[in-house]
């Protein structure tokens, strides 16, 4: 009797280990061709840290599934029938995806594999709860994060699934006939910045000593940017090189400030994935769509400040030391995210889109729904986002969450030799500003006043 073939597409969940499509593609069939597909339009928009970082979970992933990684390219509503039809494979097996282009790839795949007379089928998702389950008792979405969180933390998630490279019998990929060609996993691209290690190995590996080491101290630790105290697992999530129920089952009954604090940043990124997946327009839009009544500089001078933002010479310590980081190490620490936001938005009055488009570009992390709903809430114009006259003052930021200037001075050199949180204002040295380091682009109390001012026009719209 001739053995049966399953496909497992990977997409956002690069790894073995609590794995439900291995389960489901056991079930369907005698073996399975594991897939990967390289598509243009995902890689497009991928600045080279993402890519790299990808290419290397990728090579891991072969490696675990003992070489049998399928990689291919093109659009996958055209190479993964191709190769469903090839392999003889009757079900193509994902987790499911709920960003707008992947829910619209998703459905374009499945319309494709029916005509070719294969099933896609859908078993779990990247996230804890998948988006969309969770909603208000009389139904609806949340729209304020905190009863969100309570709800999310009640209807509770799944254990993490037994799975290793071993819960399938993998086919050689070298044995199918036909179909696209198979590409090997692109070389790294040429990229300036230090990026983690990829892969699953080095998920579990920093996840273990984040437990061991750092978590105890991660509440009151997490929002200092030099003490390197947050846990780092924000690129491995991106890529599913670990699930987050596995996370949460390894805090299961650990007990504290840190360890609430920890699912608490973990319930953001998954509310995040909820509102976006019920506006998806809100990727590109403002949520509150009041906002876009909000005056805004766009012409030549707008974009020369937004440069001078992204290489980190505003003048503004903090600032500047964040923008730096990013280039340096394709990552920022969240305080940080928050600070270089709320002063391109509200001392520079720039669209935030330039910003979260800015971050996409170079974060390794870079997640659509955590990233553009992240500005959102300092921009004021998202859900449940920080009131718009709340205004991070650039200075006061930095003397609270960098007290020593240890973080500006690692990350500005040519204020190294300042001593102290002295170092957050440069301009009062007695000898001036240090050589080669900008004066301030614009005077914050001023900028908060002309923010306050063209609030107005949001305040306007909103009026009956």
């Amino acid at each position: 009797m001739a053995s049966s073939t399953a496909v497992v597409w990977f997409r956002r969940d690069l790894r073995v280990a609590d794995q439900p499509t291995f389960l489901a593609a056991a079930d369907a069939a005698d073996r399975a061709l594991a897939l990967f597909v390289l598509d243009p339009a995902l890689l497009g928009p991928s600045g080279a840290a993402r890519t790299n970082f990808l290419y290397g979970c990728l090579r891991e992933l072969d490696a675990a599934l003992g070489g049998n990684l399928l990689v291919v390219r093109g659009d996958p509503a055209e190479v993964v029938p191709q190769v469903a039809t090839a392999a003889g494979a009757g079900t193509v097996h994902i987790a499911a995806d709920f960003g707008p282009y992947g829910l619209e790839r998703d459905e374009r795949v499945e319309k494709a594999l029916a005509d070719a007379g294969a099933e896609l089928i859908r078993t779990g998702s990247p996230y804890a709860v998948a988006p969309g389950r969770v909603e208000k008792g009389e139904g609806g979405p949340f729209k304020v994060f905190t009863p969100f969180s309570r709800a999310w933390a009640d209807h509770g998630w799944r254990a993490p699934a037994r799975t290793s490279a071993s819960s399938c019998s993998w086919v050689d990929p070298s044995t199918v006939d036909g179909g696209p060609r198979a590409v090997p996993v692109p070389g790294d691209e040429p990229c300036d910045s230090t990026l983690p290690e990829p892969g699953e190995r080095a998920a579990v590996q920093r996840w273990s000593d984040f437990l061991d080491e750092g978590l105890h101290d991660y509440e009151g630790d997490r929002d200092l940017p030099a003490k390197h105290d947050t846990s780092g697992m924000s690129p491995y999530l991106k890529y599913g090189c670990v699930h987050p129920r596995t996370l949460l089952a390894d805090l299961g009954e650990r007990r504290g400030d840190s360890v609430r604090a920890f699912r608490t940043e973990i319930a953001w990124r998954e509310f995040y994935a909820d509102v976006l997946y019920r506006r998806p327009d809100s990727a590109r839009r403002n949520y509150d769509t009041a906002f876009d009544h909000l005056p805004l500089r766009t012409d030549s001078d707008a974009y020369a400040d937004l440069d001078r933002w992204t290489q980190g010479r505003t003048g503004f310590p903090i600032v500047d030391a964040g923008m730096r980081q990013l280039r340096a190490e394709a990552w920022m620490h969240n305080r940080l995210r928050m600070v270089v936001a709320s002063f391109l938005v509200k001392d520079l009055h720039l669209p935030w889109w330039w910003g979260a488009r800015h971050f996409m570009q170079y974060l390794v992390d870079g997640d659509l729904a955590s990233n553009q709903h992240g500005w959102q809430w300092t921009a004021g114009s998202g859900t449940d986002a920080s009131p718009y006259f709340r205004i991070f003052n650039p200075i006061t930021q930095g003397e609270r969450f960098d007290p020593d200037g240890d973080y500006v001075r690692r990350w500005v050199p040519e204020l190294a030799d300042v001593p102290g949180k002295a170092v957050h204002q440069p301009w009062k040295l007695r000898d001036g500003i240090p050589e080669g380091y900008p004066e301030p682009m614009v005077d914050h109390r001023t900028e908060r006043r002309e923010s306050l001012d063209r609030y107005e026009a949001v305040k306007a719209a909103r009026r009956p």
